[in-house]
């Protein structure tokens, strides 16, 4: 398993609010990625960076995402240009469904 961190910096800040409405209105597009385990939005708490954590099989799914099409819909939806930071992810605790899951 891979993570990768994406933020970007905001033009203006927003309100957990207004990030919470947009990010929604992202969300299904991820609904499907192959690869893609999971996904969390994050909002800086001074609202000035946003972006997402991803879980995924393997980076080569990762890739796939992280095309030139997706970085100009990232900076035409945020107004600057997404910062990708890959991490291996040997182990995962997840208490909602109460695993340790192992690459």
């Amino acid at each position: 398993m891979i993570t990768a961190i994406a933020t970007f910096r905001l033009p203006k800040p927003l309100t957990v609010e207004e990030a919470k409405a947009i990010f929604q209105s992202t969300a299904p597009r991820y609904q499907s990625q192959p690869g893609l385990i999971r996904k969390y939005y994050v909002l800086s708490e001074d609202g000035m960076t946003a972006g997402g954590v991803y879980l995924w099989q393997s980076r080569e799914a990762a890739d796939a995402l992280y095309t030139d099409e997706w970085r100009a819909f990232v900076t035409g939806k945020y107004g600057t240009p997404p910062q990708v930071v890959y991490m291996a992810c040997p182990v995962v605790v997840d208490n909602a469904t109460r695993q340790i899951l192992v690459d």
